[in-house]
C-alpha cells in the first residue's frame, strides 16, 4: 500500500527573466528629432510558497518536479513599460520548511494561512534609453537588458502542526487514543508499525474548546540512527506545543520504556527534552490495580500522568484534562 502522506519533496525552480528596457526615440509628424523615450522592461516572475490550511501534505508536488515563472515582457517607445512576469505560486501545507538542496540553507517556513515566502526572485527588468540621457548625450543608443532568472533545486520538508503530538513505541495505543478522544479514523490493528504516516484528529474540549492531536508512527530504539521509521517522523515531533508519552500498561516496564523513548528524542535533538511533557499509561484495562499501583510508584512526582483505556472509554476525560492543563 502506498501512503498518500507525501513529507519530503526535491523540485527544480526556475524564476523568470526580467524583460529589457526598448531602446527607442520620439519620432513624429512634427517632431523630427524628438528624444529617447524607451520604456523599461518588467521585472520576471518570482517563485512563491504560499501556506493553504486546506493542505496536509506535499503530495499534490510529488510529480511536478519542475517549476517556472513566467519571464517579463520587454519595454516599448512612448516610455511605456514591460508587463511583469506572472508569479508562480506553490501552495503547501502549514508546517512546510523549504532548503536549497545543495547547500541545506533554510530559505523560510511557511507556519499562517496565507503566509508567502519568495523561493526565488525574478530577474529585475532593464532600464529604456530614456534613462541614459545626459549633458554630453542627448540621444542614447543604449537601453539595459533584463537580467536573468534563476535555477534552483529546491528542498521542501512538511513537519505537522499540532498541539499534541503521541510519542510512543509500536502498538502503544496511540492510534486508538486518537480514535477515541477524535473523529480521526487511523488505521488500527495489533500488530506493529500499523500507523505508516502522521494522523491528524482535532479533540473537542469543554465549552466548545478544542485542540489537535497527531498521532506519530511508533518510534524504536534507535530511530535516531534512522532504524525503523527513524528519523523521517521524529522532524514532526519538533512542531508540537506538548509530547504526551504513551506507554502500555501490560509492558514489561513501562517506565523503562518511557526513558528509551526520552533518550532517541534527547539523541536526535536535544532541545525537544525543553516541551512540557505528559505520560499516558494505555491499555489500564488489562491490569489490576495492584500492577497500576506499581508503576504509579516509579513515577517521577513533577511528571503529570494519567491512566486510560481508549478502547474502554476509562480515564478519556482525564486525559483530556490533563493536556488542556498543560497546553
Amino acid at each position: 500500500m502506498t501512503s498518500n502522506f507525501i513529507d519530503y519533496v526535491k523540485i527544480n525552480c526556475i524564476s523568470g527573466n526580467g524583460g529589457a528596457g526598448a531602446r527607442h526615440f520620439r519620432r513624429e509628424k512634427h517632431v523630427p528629432n524628438g528624444g529617447p523615450d524607451g520604456g523599461d522592461g518588467g521585472r520576471g516572475g518570482h517563485i512563491v510558497l504560499r501556506g493553504n490550511a486546506q493542505y496536509w501534505t506535499l503530495l499534490h508536488l510529488k510529480y511536478q518536479k519542475h517549476i517556472k515563472a513566467q519571464h517579463g515582457v520587454a519595454g516599448e517607445g512612448g516610455k511605456r513599460s514591460g508587463k511583469q512576469g506572472l508569479d508562480h505560486i506553490i501552495e503547501v501545507p502549514l508546517g512546510t520548511i523549504a532548503r536549497d538542496a545543495e547547500t541545506g540553507e533554510k530559505i523560510g517556513e511557511v507556519t499562517e494561512d496565507g503566509q508567502k515566502v519568495i523561493l526565488l526572485s525574478g530577474g529585475r527588468g532593464g532600464l529604456g534609453n530614456c534613462h541614459f540621457t545626459n549633458s554630453t548625450n542627448q540621444a542614447p543608443e543604449y537601453a539595459q537588458p533584463g537580467e536573468s532568472g534563476i535555477e534552483s533545486w529546491i528542498i521542501l520538508e512538511l513537519k505537522v502542526l499540532a498541539d499534541v503530538g503521541l510519542v510512543g513505541f509500536p502498538n502503544a495505543g496511540k492510534s486508538t487514543l486518537l480514535s477515541a478522544v477524535s473523529a480521526a479514523k487511523p488505521e488500527i490493528a495489533d500488530y506493529p508499525f500499523t500507523t505508516l504516516a502522521p494522523n491528524l484528529g482535532v479533540v473537542a474540549y469543554r465549552d466548545f474548546r478544542s485542540f489537535v492531536m497527531a498521532d506519530i508512527p511508533g518510534i524504536i530504539e534507535g530511530a535516531s540512527e534512522g532504524k525503523g521509521l527513524g528519523l523521517r517522523f521524529l522532524r514532526h515531533i519538533e512542531r508540537n506545543s506538548i509530547l504526551l508519552f504513551v506507554v502500555s500498561a501490560d509492558s514489561e516496564n513501562p517506565m523503562k520504556e518511557y526513558k528509551t523513548l526520552l533518550r532517541e528524542l534527547k539523541r536526535y535533538n536535544p532541545e525537544l527534552l525543553d516541551k512540557k511533557r505528559v505520560l499516558g499509561i494505555s491499555k489500564c484495562d488489562l491490569v489490576d490495580e495492584k500492577q497500576v499501583k506499581k508503576i504509579q510508584k516509579k513515577i517521577p512526582e513533577d511528571l503529570p500522568h494519567v491512566f486510560f483505556s481508549a478502547a474502554t472509554n476509562q480515564g478519556i476525560d482525564a486525559v483530556k484534562d490533563i493536556i488542556w492543563a498543560n497546553l
